[in-house]
């Protein structure tokens, strides 16, 4: 376990990288006994100092919830970060591709409470029953800090959680079998990647109680009107300035993202 000291210098670190768009050390790097705890303590240290600059927390982002991220990040366990508002954009976003590090992206199902969700044991009915709207959406990631990262730094660095973009066709989640929703995944007309939802945990509402059910010892309740990111069933692809990056959800409609 580290030292409230060594745990402020990391926040100083992710803070900093966030300010100049420049990779900082990883924490891992620097503090090689660094436990998952350490982690999620700097990130919501991180989310503090946003708060106190005027950001609002808006929800949860789950990551790490399929084989294809897992394998494509070197991590066998999902993560969990937070949503704020500036983080949240519609359909069609133009967005500075200087304002990131290294972005990428990943098409993913947004789910929206209307109940709000505690756990433990927290399962898919529970989700189910709390979810008022399920919405296609693209995830912007970015990282912080630079590689060759470990869980501990995908952690600290809150998920790597950098933008999300809602669009396509809201459902109900009774009214689609959310685990045969799928995305192909197109930058500049090349399609790259495509995936099911099925591919998260089994099914994505499974990622919504996975975090229920991580956050039940702090005493953490999922909101209403909170938006939770299930997490992406394909590998990221990378964003360079000028692409725009689109997720056909076929029946679902379509979410675009460019990069300017």
């Amino acid at each position: 376990m580290l030292s409230e000291k060594d745990r402020q210098i990391a926040v100083d670190g992710l803070l900093e990288s966030h300010r100049t768009k420049v990779q900082g050390r990883r924490p891992s790097e620097m503090f090689p006994d660094i436990e998952i705890a350490d982690s999620y303590a700097i990130s919501s240290a991180v989310a503090a100092a946003k708060v106190a600059e005027g950001a609002k927390i808006v929800g949860h982002k789950i990551g790490l919830t399929s084989k294809a991220m897992q394998a494509a990040s070197k991590i066998d366990e999902p993560d969990y970060g937070y949503l704020f508002d500036d983080l949240v954009l519609q359909d069609g976003a133009k967005v500075q591709f200087d304002d990131f590090c290294v972005p990428r992206v990943e098409p993913e199902l947004t789910f929206i409470l209307k109940e709000p969700l505690q756990g433990p044991n927290i399962g898919l009915i529970d989700v189910m029953r709390a979810t008022e709207w399920v919405i296609p959406s693209i995830e912007i990631i970015d990282a912080r800090v630079t590689e060759p990262r470990k869980i501990f730094d995908t952690v600290a660095d809150n998920g790597a959680a950098a933008g999300i973009v809602l669009g396509g066709r809201p459902v109900r989640p009774e009214d689609v079998d959310l685990r045969w929703v799928g995305a192909a995944f197109y930058r500049n007309s090349q399609i790259e990647e495509t995936g099911l939802a099925c591919g998260v945990l089994g099914h994505p509402a499974m990622a919504i109680a996975w975090l229920a059910n991580k956050l039940a010892p702090f005493g953490t309740v999922l909101e209403p009107g909170h938006m939770m990111l299930s997490g992406s069933f394909t590998r990221p692809v990378w964003a360079e300035k000028g692409d725009t990056l689109h997720a056909d959800f076929g029946p679902l409609g379509s979410v675009a993202v460019q990069f300017v």
